[in-house]
Order: C-alpha cells, then sequence, then structure tokens
C-alpha cells in the first residue's frame, strides 16, 4: 500500500509516458514547471498524458505526442510498454497519482521543432523549452528529470529490459 501525503484532492489515472528519440538517438525533453508552485522549481520532463477510456497505451501515445509536440507518429513507431512505474506529484491543486508505462518512440527526422499550438493551457503555461539530448548527457546530468530515475534507467530501457519501478513521490 502507498501512503499518500494528505495535501490535497486526489486524482488517480493511468498514464503512457514517450521516450521519443530522432533520428541520431537524441531524446526529447520538456524543461518543465508548476506555475502554481514556483517553489518546485524547474526539470525534465518525458512528453506524455493520460490514457483515455477505450484507447491503448500506443493511440494515447500517438495522440499526447501529436497535442504536446505537433509530431505525428504511426502507432508503429511505438514500442513495448517496457517501463512500468506509479508515481505522485502535485498539480493544478491536486495530487496526482499515474500508473504510468514508458514507451520508445522512434523518429526519422534529427531534431524536428515542436509546434505548440494543440497543447492544454497547462501545458502552455508549464512547458517552458525544450531539447534534443544525447542519451549519455542524460545519463551523466545532475540536473532534476521526471520521471526521477530517467538517468540511471534510461540505459536499461533503452536495451529493452523490462522494468517495474518503485512508487516515485515527486512532489
Amino acid at each position: 500500500m502507498i501512503e499518500l501525503p494528505d495535501d490535497l484532492p486526489v486524482l488517480e489515472r493511468d498514464v503512457v509516458r514517450l521516450i521519443v528519440r530522432d533520428a541520431t538517438g537524441a531524446v526529447l525533453l520538456f524543461h518543465t514547471r508548476e506555475l502554481t508552485m514556483p517553489e518546485l522549481g524547474y526539470w525534465w520532463e518525458l512528453p506524455g498524458g493520460g490514457i483515455e477510456p477505450g484507447e491503448t497505451y500506443v493511440d494515447a501515445a500517438v495522440r499526447e505526442l501529436r497535442e504536446e509536440t505537433g509530431l505525428r507518429i504511426g502507432p508503429t513507431q511505438v514500442g513495448p510498454a517496457n517501463w512500468r512505474r506509479t508515481s505522485s506529484f502535485r498539480m493544478r491543486g491536486k495530487r496526482r497519482v499515474q500508473h504510468e508505462v514508458v514507451a520508445v518512440a522512434t523518429l526519422d527526422a534529427v531534431a524536428p521543432d515542436i509546434d505548440e499550438q494543440d497543447r492544454e493551457q497547462h501545458e502552455v503555461e508549464d512547458y517552458v523549452d525544450f531539447r534534443w539530448l544525447p542519451v549519455d548527457e542524460i545519463v551523466g546530468s545532475t540536473e532534476r528529470f521526471y520521471p526521477g530515475r530517467l538517468p540511471s534507467l534510461l540505459p536499461d530501457v533503452l536495451a529493452g529490459k523490462e522494468i517495474d519501478e518503485p512508487f516515485e513521490l515527486f512532489s
């Protein structure tokens, strides 16, 4: 049983996150904040979002990537969801509990630009930048990431290993 802070109303949902790799192998990350809680600072985050009723994680991955980045991929570009995790964080006056799967999506282009026009309002406010970072820069980084163990688990995920990560209390 996971013990959560009793600080806010809880919103529980299923989520897909994507390790989006361009043709050089670089990974797309958003530089993110929570506008309503500046004390949390900034971190680098994988794209992704909620899995809607009736969607598979692949359907949600294709949709979320298009909405957050403008990048259009097909279902065959989304790999297996070999990283599974549950996390909790504060966002917009709620404590989110997310049951996440993480999959790799591979692009044919090199560092394509991002189109923000289909983002939700909180994404427009919270995503302050994006970068295509080489894997070794992520692995060697001391910056903050979401998922928090991304730098240490990324090589295993990319190698296709099955990962069932313990619960992460992010904020």
